[in-house]
């Protein structure tokens, strides 16, 4: 029976935890919230006081914790893990947070003789009280086989993301992504709204295209990941229209501050020579601002 220390059980890792406990795990627990660990308790898991006492004899060592400054101190720190964990002991950080905090732990980890990988999750708390989580898997072959076992008790889809670290590179882009388009749906909503149109009718539209759908699956794959850069629509075009989308929202009061912004970079792509290029030059654009282009 694999043995497992359970570390943070807040709201997604309460459930997580006790998933495992259905599955016939062995957990010790430990948390700063004492009614979260008598909860765990109740379902059979055993308290810890301490991070170094839940990692006595653990084959596999999970933190779930608000940030990477605690996923530290509890791994590393005064009475952490890391004292009472053994070669073959495995580290797992399901948290969400700073990409190069994770690195570093995993090179300090790596430097003590423990192995140590990243699995960050996606959905709701809904998901991780039926096991229905996204596991975003970032670790060696050897590690995410070892693992999967264990992550599959509280998920239902793994996606094995690279090597460690690359687990919360995934995550962080996807939220990055969908938390923005948020903000952009919110003005697109807001300026439907100011101009009379019925924003069912606007959902409908948008729905069967890039608007909804999103680039990387509809016009980035024919496109620019192709290299064809060969106008289905233009660059100066898109910049046309995005320009006239800001100035009706500039006269009806409504705040398109995603789309002011967008309209420098469609700006600095035409003005870089890509006006009659496919919008999806963006991208291109883009990579060579950052450093990034061949």
């Amino acid at each position: 029976m694999t043995n497992i220390a359970f570390l943070g059980l807040g709201q997604m890792g309460s459930p997580m935890a006790s998933n495992l406990l259905l599955k016939g795990y062995c957990l010790r627990v430990f948390d700063i919230n004492q009614e979260a660990v008598n909860a765990l308790v109740e379902k059979g898991a055993t308290a810890a006081q301490t991070p170094e006492d839940a990692a006595v004899g653990a084959d596999i060592v999970i933190t779930m914790l608000p940030n990477g400054d605690i996923v530290r101190q509890v791994l590393l720190g005064e009475r952490g893990a890391i004292n009472s964990m053994s070669p073959e002991t495995l580290v797992i950080d399901m948290s969400t947070i700073h990409p190069l905090q994770t690195d570093a732990l995993i090179s300090d980890m790596q430097e003590r003789g423990i192995a140590m990988m990243d699995a960050p999750v996606g959905r709701t708390s809904d998901n991780a009280i039926d096991g229905t989580l996204l596991i975003l898997a970032g670790g060696t072959s050897e590690q995410v086989d070892r693992a999967r076992a264990v992550l599959m008790c509280m998920g239902s889809e793994l996606v094995e993301a690279g090597g460690p670290g690359m687990g919360i590179r995934v995550k962080l882009i996807n939220n990055y992504m969908s938390i923005a388009l948020n903000a952009l749906s919110a003005e697109a909503a807001v300026l439907c709204e100011s101009l009379g149109l019925d924003l069912a009718v606007a959902i409908k539209v948008m729905s069967g295209t890039a608007a909804g759908k999103g680039h990387f699956t509809t016009t980035w794959p024919g496109k620019v990941l192709k290299g064809d850069l060969s106008p289905a629509f233009m660059v100066d075009l898109a910049l046309k229209d995005l320009r006239i989308a800001v100035d009706i929202a500039k006269q009806t009061g409504v705040p398109l501050g995603m789309g002011q912004v967008a309209e420098t970079y469609y700006h600095s792509a035409s003005a870089h020579g890509r006006g009659r290029q496919d919008w999806s030059a963006l991208l291109t654009q883009m990579r060579e601002q950052a450093g990034l282009a061949n």
